[in-house]
Order: C-alpha cells, then structure tokens, then sequence
C-alpha cells in the first residue's frame, strides 16, 4: 500500500484539517506505469486546469476545441480502471456521447475564429495549440490521447436492438480493415484538421517593421522601437524565458522548429493605431521600460 499523505518531519500536513495529498502530477510521475499518449492526455489536463482555475471561461469553442482529448480522457479512465480492479469496475454503460447537431458545430467553429478579443479565451485556445506541437506524431495520433470521430449516419438492416453508436478501435483493426477505414477518412474530409504548413501568414520582425512603417504618416518605427513595444505590451517573453511559448497568440507565437518568434498581421493593426495615436513619444516609450513600466493591451485597442 502507498501512502499517498504527504507529511514533514514525521507530522503530516494539513489543509483544512484534513491530511494532504499528493497532487495528480505527482501521482502520475509516482505511478509510473502509464505508456506515452495516456500520460500526454493526463498532463494535458493537469496543465489545462491551472490554466483556467482563476479564469472565467463560458465559450463553447473550448467545449469543441478539446472534444478529442475528453473523449480519450474518459476512454483512458475506463481502460485503467479495468487494468486495476478488473471488469467488474468497468463504466462503459455510464459513458456516452453527447448529442451533435452539425449545422450547429459549424457554426460554433466559425464563431471561435472570431473570439479572439477575449483574452482569456485566446490565452486558452494558444495553450492547446502550443501543447499539441510539443507532442510526436505517434502520440498526437494515438487515440489515447485523442479520439477523432467521423459521424456518418449507418443505415442498415441490423438487428433493431443494435446500439446506436458503435466504437472502433483502431488499435486491433488488420491491415485490410485499416486501408478501408483511410480511405473513408479521405472520402469525407473537407479540410485539414492540422495544419502542417510553417508559419504561413506569419511575420518576421522585420517584417512588421516595415509594415508599421509603411502605413505611418512620420517612419519611426525601428527594430529598437518594436523590441520596447513587445517588452511594454507583454506580447512575448524576453529571449531565453523559461517558457518561450507564453505569448499572446492573438499578435505573436513561438516557433519551436527555428527558435525564434512570428507574429500577425493583428500586432501590425494594432501597432498602426498605438503609434498613430501619438499617445507617447518613442523616447517616453523606451523610458517607460526603463522604468520597469507595463503598458496594458486592453487600454489602447482602438
């Protein structure tokens, strides 16, 4: 038996009155006996509820955005909870899809595009992205961490006490079956889940120098200028952060592959405004971040 208390000089610690535990991650790491894409699904969540423990969340496109790794989240549960305790533990009957309306969906995934001034929700939705990039192709597509479902309506002449959905795993398919079932994939896809391009749309520096300055009435944007704006405004971490992919994904991202930052057209938008505005000199500017001063995003959109 593992004592999962956590104690200090032989007195254990409390919270409450009541012993503490370890946390989840520290179960996962203590346990030890997981394979890659259920621990990958686990942390996921771990990592997603810090996220959004001090936040308030009520967009559905966070619902849609993860559907994948909650389904796997259920599915691994289940699988574990047998693998422990045997079969008499088994939830599947308790486990059910919900109900989908795809005119629905769609129209829901059109509206997330455009959420993007919600910076909660942004913060969130550049989360996942970043977490998924930092995953192999293996574990990405391993059902384990995220089950991707295709819904066709089965119209057949089964048995009527047949269950209305039925759940393929991939994993025991044979080669025959899982040729089959691709080129179904290939029948009803009709866009890219996952975009493998690099950084298409995306700016260098430069770039957005020269952008800004291509749309200034006086050109006084310079690299110097734009590295103060990015510092002041929090768009991206300084070079060798702890964590390089804390950026407001709405202006800037990391790129893992060349070590380096790209950012969007929006940061060039909102540049444009800020310096047009002549709220601030680029000298009372850089003496602000002399000064250890934060300029706050939300105060100056235009």
């Amino acid at each position: 038996m593992i004592n999962i208390f956590i104690k200090r000089k032989n007195r254990y610690e409390l919270v409450d009155g009541e012993r503490k535990a370890w946390e989840l991650a520290t179960c996962v790491k203590k346990f030890g006996d997981l394979d890659t894409a259920t621990e990958s699904n686990l942390i996921f969540f771990i990592k997603l509820r810090n996220k959004i423990e001090h936040r308030h969340i009520d967009k559905r496109e966070v619902d849609t955005l993860i559907f994948g790794e909650c389904q796997s989240f259920l599915y691994n549960y289940e699988t574990t909870l047998i693998k422990l305790f045997g079969e008499d533990y088994s939830i599947n009957e308790a486990l059910v899809y919900s109900l989908q309306f795809s005119q629905i969906r769609t129209s829901t995934q059109d509206k997330a595009n455009k959420s993007a001034l919600s910076k909660d929700l942004s913060d969130i939705i550049a989360f996942v992205e970043r977490y998924r990039n930092t995953l192999d192709e293996t574990t990405y597509n391993s059902q384990e961490y995220n089950i991707k479902l295709i819904q066709i309506p089965k119209i057949s002449n089964t048995n009527r006490a047949d269950a209305a959905i039925e759940f393929v795993k991939w994993d025991i398919l044979n080669e025959d079956d899982k040729v089959s079932y691709e080129r179904l994939t290939v029948l009803v896809k009709d866009k890219t889940v996952r975009v493998e391009a690099s950084n298409v749309g995306r700016l260098k520096a430069s770039e957005v120098v020269k952008k800004v300055n291509d749309s200034l009435t006086k050109k006084i944007m310079t690299q110097n200028l734009h590295v103060v704006l990015y510092k002041l405004f929090k768009v991206r971490p300084t070079n060798g952060a702890k964590d390089p992919f804390e950026t407001k994904a709405e202006f800037c991202l990391y790129d893992e592959t060349h070590g380096d930052y790209v950012y969007q057209d929006s940061w060039v938008e909102f540049l444009i405004n800020f310096l047009n505005a002549d709220i601030y000199e680029a000298g009372e500017l850089r003496q602000k971040l002399k000064d250890d001063g934060y300029l706050e995003l939300t105060e100056y959109r235009m």
